[in-house]
């Protein structure tokens, strides 16, 4: 078994058994069907917690492998009557950083945006725009980008059929201060995601990340496919989920090849 195997067969066992641990808990009220539609819009009206892992298994321009595991808070809130969502993540990266192939680990780059809520007609469609932040939180400069940026983002979540939900995330950023001997950061990233719900909770998944550097011209276009399962118990709706990621397109050193985007998110009803 290969040590790559081995990295990766943590998170297929927290899996399963969260997944039995949960389906012998009681049912909450409202069936998981309904919970189901909403479990993975950015913009849902309630708290959530997220745990999401990037296992990268090459790393362009090396025959390295990598990982980057996210912690992710989100809450809703008002200012003067209207309405808002907070989104906090941190990451605590494993990358490459020596030619015989050591690994560094550590947290990185705290990221924060604040999405004003429009109000769209139907409460099954959100949309968001606004600002966010990126500090340089990372103990080790090889880990971050040593740079504060700031730029916005942009939501949009279609959560009208039951059967098939899709959207996307849109960011932009640019840096601002920070250390002058560090590469300027100008980066885009489009997220497309689609759900498309099997019944039972039981779905398939698409939410690759496309990025574009603006300051070097490098980039990322993954494509994914994975499958995932929304349990209800009580007032919190639990989403585990597995979506392998390969690469179409990429261009400079650094870029994920191929990847494994696995989660474990909880939202909180009020």
């Amino acid at each position: 078994m290969t040590s790559r195997t081995l990295r990766l067969a943590p998170w297929l066992a927290v899996g399963v058994a969260l997944v039995a641990l949960l389906n012998g808990l009681p049912a909450g009220a409202q069936d998981t069907g309904n919970a189901a539609a909403q479990a993975n819009n950015p913009l849902a009206n309630m708290t959530a917690l997220n745990f999401q892992d990037y296992y990268i298994g090459r790393i362009t321009d090396t025959d390295k492998d990598g990982n980057q595991f996210w912690v992710r808070f989100a809450k809703p809130f008002s200012v003067a009557k209207t309405n808002w969502i907070m989104r906090a993540s941190l990451p605590v990266n494993t990358y490459p950083v020596a030619a015989d192939g050591g690994l560094a680990t550590g947290i990185g780059d705290l990221n924060v945006f604040a999405a004003y809520l429009f109000d769209t007609g139907n409460p099954a469609v959100s949309f968001g725009l606004g600002p966010q932040i990126t500090a340089p939180t990372a103990p080790d400069e090889r880990l971050g980008s040593e740079k504060w940026s700031a730029g916005f983002a942009n939501v949009l979540f279609d959560g009208r059929s039951k059967r098939f939900q899709y959207g996307y995330l849109l960011t932009w950023q640019a840096s601002f201060a920070g250390s002058g001997d560090r590469a300027n950061v100008n980066v885009g990233a489009l997220q497309p995601f689609a759900f498309y719900q099997l019944g039972g909770g039981l779905y398939l998944r698409s939410a690759p990340i496309w990025v574009y550097n603006f300051d070097n011209d490098a980039y990322s276009v993954p494509l994914g496919l994975g499958i995932g399962q929304v349990i209800k118990r009580g007032k919190t709706v639990f989403n585990l989920f597995v979506e392998p990621q390969a690469s179409v397109a990429y261009r400079g050193p650094g870029q994920p090849d191929w990847q494994v985007f696995a989660g474990f998110n909880m939202q909180f009803l009020q």
